[in-house]
């Protein structure tokens, strides 16, 4: 059983707001510290910034805007808390305490994000879907239900009828869809909206990416200020890490889909 969600569902573009928020600092510092949390909805986008950058609130709204439409934007930016930022300032080390699981992607999984994918590709709107073994249920904005229904005729398509969607009917926030994007392997933490310290997002993508090697599931724990996970030096997952980010086009991208 998996669910899906697609880059326009509120919670997403929350994601892409953070993520898109994280590529700024990265394109001021190599290392940057940064945590962002999005709140969207009817018409107004706040976000909160604890960061060891000088971001620009131009550029901050400009992505909001171009991610959201046209939205009030309320943007708030802190420094990074002290102690925090002393953990880092010799060596990177491990930026949280946590537990985290790698999955090997399932048959399932692939399926559906395959499906979800193929819908958006022709419709860019809000969607969520399910696979649950043979049952396969589509919600769909902006798109007839008829038009669904003949290229999936044995799903349940708009279960109540067609609709819009986007965030005048819902609320977006940070992290919201793990499940969506993490699939069996979520645990704690959030993996977007984050730099590369932080033990929510390379240790997971460090995770992830050894399960997909090894077929097997993969267990790990960490507490913060750990030089070393998984008898590797963690800033050797934090390189690995950005390898992957770099590879799929940047946080915003990484996103848009998460792992699935």
């Amino acid at each position: 059983m998996f669910e899906k969600v697609n880059p326009k569902h509120p919670d997403k573009q929350a994601d892409c707001i953070a993520g898109a928020i994280v590529d700024l600092a990265y394109k001021e510092k190599d290392n940057p510290k940064i945590a962002v949390e999005v709140l969207l909805g009817h018409g107004n986008c706040h976000v909160i910034i604890e960061t060891d950058c000088n971001l620009n609130k131009k550029e901050i709204e400009k992505a909001i805007r171009r991610i959201a439409g046209d939205v009030i934007a309320d943007i708030k930016i802190v420094e990074q808390d002290i102690q925090l930022s002393n953990n880092q300032k010799e060596k990177i080390r491990c930026g949280d305490n946590g537990i985290f699981k790698g999955v090997p992607t399932s048959d399932e999984e692939k399926k559906l994000s395959l499906i979800a994918r193929e819908i958006y590709s022709n419709y860019p709107y809000d969607g969520k879907y399910i696979l649950d073994g043979d049952k396969l249920i589509i919600c769909q904005s902006n798109v007839p239900t008829e038009i669904l229904k003949s290229i999936y005729p044995r799903a349940t398509v708009n279960p109540l009828g067609d609709w819009t969607g986007g965030y005048n009917v819902d609320t977006g926030a940070t992290n919201r869809k793990l499940g969506s994007d993490m699939g069996r392997a979520v645990t704690g933490g959030g993996i977007h909206g984050k730099d590369l310290s932080k033990a929510d997002v390379s240790i997971n993508i460090y995770a992830h990416l050894k399960a997909q090697e090894e077929k097997r599931e993969i267990e790990l724990s960490c507490a913060i200020g750990d030089e070393t996970v998984d008898g590797r030096p963690y800033s050797e997952i934090v390189e690995i890490a950005r390898n992957y980010i770099n590879s799929i086009g940047g946080f915003e991208e990484f996103a848009k889909w998460g792992f699935i």
